[in-house]
């Protein structure tokens, strides 16, 4: 089995969490809620409805949060894929075609919905850059589990231990330490380059060219000699946080 290299999207690849955080906060003030804005980042990157439901003091499958969604997904596409390729992260075009060159298969592990995480990537111009795309509603557990992770590894045929996942929050770390992937960790997207850390992040970089350079460096036996953070309990035994910021 060859090695791989999985990503998340939304902070990873893309500049996507202040646009979504402001439609989220839009959508549901429009409802009347009124949540702070610490309470609106911190539900970017886990699963729709269930953020919106948390904001909104309802359930998730309450009429209130069922229409948040459909608000939500209506201006997704105008509020935040309309800018294209400008949401991509410096280097990370030029970096995916370089691990591509090295002929290291690519995917995707996301907490967006399918059609979502392929309408983002195509509007930035990268979809055709990967070998699979996993989504929250692709699997029957979502992040923290490893289910994405190792449904990703199955499907470009490669091995855990050869292979990484990247992302930009503790929930990917759990998730891909689950899998037992060793991970990369972005400090440019939504946690903090501490938090990752204490998550048990293997290297934390502050852009894309560092991802691409560790990854290529650590591929696939010299990163058996970098630090490894120690072995953390998996914060997975309660449900998954909630549904695919679409």
């Amino acid at each position: 089995m060859t090695s791989a290299f999985v990503f998340d999207i939304d902070g990873t690849l893309a500049d996507t969490p202040s646009a979504i955080a402001g439609l989220i906060g839009d959508v549901v003030r429009g409802l009347g809620a009124d949540p702070s804005h610490a309470d609106v980042l911190a539900t970017v990157g886990k699963p729709l409805e269930a953020s919106l439901a948390r904001l909104l003091g309802t359930c998730v499958h309450d009429t209130v949060t069922a229409e948040a969604a459909a608000r939500y997904r209506r201006r997704f596409t105008t509020d935040v894929l309309s800018r294209g390729p400008e949401l991509l992260l410096p280097g990370v075009a030029e970096g995916l075609d370089r691990l591509r060159s090295a002929g290291h298969p690519l995917g995707i592990a996301t907490s967006k919905i399918y059609s979502s995480a392929h309408a983002l990537l195509d509007a930035t111009g990268i979809l055709n850059r990967f070998d699979t795309v996993v989504c929250h509603n692709m699997v029957e557990r979502g992040k923290p589990h490893p289910d994405m992770a190792l449904r990703a590894l199955a499907d470009l045929g490669a091995r855990a231990s050869r292979s990484w996942y990247v992302g930009d929050t503790v929930t990917d770390m759990a998730m891909a330490r689950a899998a037992a992937l060793r991970t990369v960790a972005v400090s440019y997207g939504v946690d903090t380059a501490e938090a990752l850390r204490a998550a048990g992040a293997d290297h934390v970089v502050a852009d894309f060219p560092s991802v691409t350079d560790v990854l290529l460096r650590g591929t696939p036996f010299t990163a058996r000699v970098t630090r490894r953070a120690p072995a953390r309990a998996l914060p997975g035994t309660s449900p998954e946080p909630t549904g695919a910021l679409s």
